[in-house]
């Protein structure tokens, strides 16, 4: 039996070897033992990267100088140094710069965070609005103003024929999606499709417990909470797939409940809604690339 689901998961990738070449590169991911942030996708996440670069360079500064201060006073005021301390117990301009210096550090942090706050809670009008609901433990798509919503699921749950482990027919089953091993506990069954240059609006609830839909590479997320309906926004820039991953501890299975997002050309977006608004169900977009 292990041979026969080994020969099919080999049948399969060499099957699938060619169609590969057509399908989109994958851009946000997270890589093994790196360090940092995924490549931003989205102006959002290019200022919300800065924005933190920014603060790294402030407290790293604020850290060596207080370490320094530590030193010499360590150095300078210990008993052998300085055997007859001084008794004074007030120091006016010492006290008035430590009261304005951490205010004005507080006002340039704010003049940099508070633009990109308010550019990521006020909602702009979207091209596409998606409504997305949380469920333990997979999510759920509808695309507002449209009869297509569909489910998506990891690539190796239960709910694909899984016990969320990686075996010869898990692997099967992603090479069959266009995806690799490694991309397992990643990838899912289906993908939110969305196209570049558009302002694509999420709205974000849970049907149980909450949930959290997040896409890193996007820098957005957004708890899922029964019985709200929250939002968040994006536009995103480059054609490529995009993962993510429930942010919200939400039961046994938290852990095998991802996001995929597979941003294409507005052609390609527009033929792949067509297809599938007309099939009543959710299409593969490798067969509007392919074509």
């Amino acid at each position: 039996m292990q041979l026969k689901t080994t020969l099919m998961g080999l049948a399969s990738a060499f099957l699938a070897a060619p169609a590969m070449a057509q399908e989109l590169e994958i851009k946000g991911a997270p890589v093994d033992g790196a360090m940092g942030f995924q490549p931003a996708a989205t102006e959002l996440a290019s200022r919300l990267q800065g924005l933190d670069n920014l603060l790294l360079v402030i407290i790293t500064i604020i850290s060596l100088f207080v370490i320094g201060l530590m030193a010499y006073v360590v150095l300078r005021h210990n008993r052998r140094s300085n055997p007859n301390p001084a008794s004074f117990t007030h120091h006016t301009m010492l006290e008035i710069a430590w009261t304005i210096v951490p205010i004005a550090l507080l006002v340039v942090i704010g003049s940099f965070s508070l633009p990109v706050l308010f550019q990521q809670q006020e909602i702009p009008e979207g091209d596409i609005t998606i409504k997305v609901t949380g469920y333990q433990w997979y999510w759920g798509y509808e695309y507002v103003g449209t009869d297509l919503g569909y489910d998506s699921y990891m690539i190796g749950a239960p709910a694909t024929g899984g016990d969320n482990r990686l075996n010869a027919e898990v692997e099967a089953q992603l090479v069959d999606a266009g995806f690799s091993k490694e991309e397992f506990l990643l990838a899912t069954d289906t993908s939110v499709i969305v196209p570049t240059g558009a302002t694509v609006v999420m709205q974000v609830t849970g049907a149980d417990v909450i949930h959290s839909w997040t896409i890193p590479a996007f820098g957005v997320k957004q708890d899922a909470v029964p019985g709200r309906l929250a939002e968040l926004w994006f536009e995103a820039e480059e054609e490529g797939i995009y993962f993510g991953q429930c942010s919200e501890l939400c039961g046994i299975a938290h852990a095998y409940m991802p996001i995929t997002v597979q941003v294409v050309s507005p052609e390609a977006y527009e033929a792949w809604l067509a297809r599938s608004v007309e099939a009543g169900e959710y299409t593969d977009i490798r067969d509007v690339l392919t074509n």
